[in-house]
Formats: structure tokens, sequence, C-alpha cells
């Protein structure tokens, strides 16, 4: 009796270290899909993509040709200087002054965002993220926009002064974007005061420079750290580090 008593006891043992076994087995797949993920771990790794998002941006546009050698996000002429494009016959040497004046918008804009990382990056590490998982599950380019809708007006206070002074730099032909820009713009408004440019409907084009080049240079950032971000969402080999392929890796199967 007794030896029966004790086999019943050693099979309920056994059986029952095989389900805790089971229950562990479960409890840890569920650590490595992310499961259990914290909200400060997402928060990170959303910090953290956006980091790589900035650095990818920085070292793509701030390069030469950053900017003038991407058709998506090359800087032209702000719109009000659209009627310039269309008269520009009526301008000696016209064309010559649109191109440099082209050229040199990007060149500043190339130069400014060199400056960029500190700026992001300071507002990243200083955002507070209340739910990282609904950012996280929020859907394309969700963290990107949230920096955006977060930061925009902060950076863009920071970035004007950077991008006065790549406007004031002799980068083309020792000429400066703003001097570029006033050869233009001088010759054009004085075609378009006259008889001639008054019956011809030139308008004069007068624009905040800076505050153009700024809110372009700043959108084309946001452009490719959402494409970073993209990257990271999609692509499993773009998360190059354990706690991104923690974070993003919940995305997958989803």
């Amino acid at each position: 009796m007794k030896k029966y008593f004790f086999s019943l006891i050693f099979v309920f043992a056994f059986f029952s270290c095989a389900e805790l076994v089971q229950v562990a087995s479960t409890v840890g797949t569920g650590l490595l899909t992310g499961g259990s993920v914290t909200n400060e771990q997402n928060v990170s790794g959303l910090k953290s993509a956006l980091n790589m998002g900035i650095n990818s941006a920085v070292a793509t546009l701030g390069k030469t040709d950053g900017f003038f050698g991407n058709a998506a996000l090359k800087i032209l002429l702000p719109p009000e200087a659209q009627s310039i494009v269309e008269n520009i016959k009526l301008i000696p040497g016209g064309q010559d002054l649109v191109n440099n004046a082209v050229k040199s918008l990007n060149a500043a804009a190339s130069d400014a965002v060199q400056s960029a990382t500190p700026i992001f990056t300071s507002a990243i590490t200083s955002m507070s993220i209340a739910d990282g998982a609904q950012i996280l599950f929020g859907g394309k380019s969700a963290a990107t926009n949230y920096l955006k809708s977060k930061t925009y007006s902060q950076l863009t206070a920071a970035f004007v002064p950077k991008v006065n002074n790549s406007l004031g730099k002799k980068l083309i032909g020792n000429t400066s974007t703003s001097q570029a820009w006033n050869a233009l713009t001088s010759a054009y408004n004085t075609v378009a005061d006259t008889p001639v440019g008054v019956i011809a409907g030139m308008k004069p084009v007068n624009v905040n420079l800076e505050q153009y080049v700024t809110q372009k240079a700043l959108d084309a950032l946001f452009v490719k750290i959402a494409d970073e971000e993209n990257s990271i969402r999609t692509n499993p080999q773009a998360r190059v580090t354990t706690l991104l392929q923690t974070v993003f890796g919940q995305l997958d199967n989803k």
C-alpha cells in the first residue's frame, strides 16, 4: 500500500514539474517575442530609432550636394519667386542668376544641417513619451510624426541662426547665398518696377529667405528620419541593436 502511495506521489510530482517547465517555456517565449516589453523599453527603442534616423539624415543631406543632388528634396526658388522664372528672359544674365541662387540655397541648407545633430539629439533626449506602445503600433512614421509635432517650433528657433550663418557664407564662386539671392531679386525687382515690368504683370519679390530655407531644410530632415524609422519598422536587418530587435520585433507578423 505504501509502495502504491509513493508511486502516486512520484507520478504527480513528475507531471507537475513537466507542467512547470511548459509554463516557464511559454513565459520565456513571450519574453523573446516582446510579449512583456515594458513601456520604458518601447520609449528607449523609439528614441534610438529616431537618433539613427537623424544621423543618417544629416550624413545624407549634409554632404556636398546633399540637397541639390536629391531630386525629391532639392530646394527650388520660393513660390513667390516663380514669376522670376517665368520672366527671366527680361533680365540680362537672368538664367545664370537663377541657377546660382538655386545652387546656393541648397548649399546653404547642406551646410546648416551639419549642425543639426546636437539640436535634434537634445530634443529627443528631453522628449517625454507617455505611451511608447501607442506610438510603436501607431503605424508608418508614427515616431517621426510625434517628434515633429512636439519639437518643430523649438527646432525652427534653434535652426534659424544656423541657416542665417550658412546664408552669409561664401559657398559657391566666392559668393554667399544671400548675395546670390539679392543679385537675382534686385535685378528682377528693378525690371518689375519699370513700365515694361508693369505691363508684363511682374510683381516685386520679397521673401524671408532664412525662414524659407529653414522650413525646407527641416522638412527634408524629417523626411529622411521617417525613411530610417520605416526601414527599422519593416526590415529586421535594419535593427542593429538588441534594443531595436526587442522593441520593433513586436511589429513582425502584425
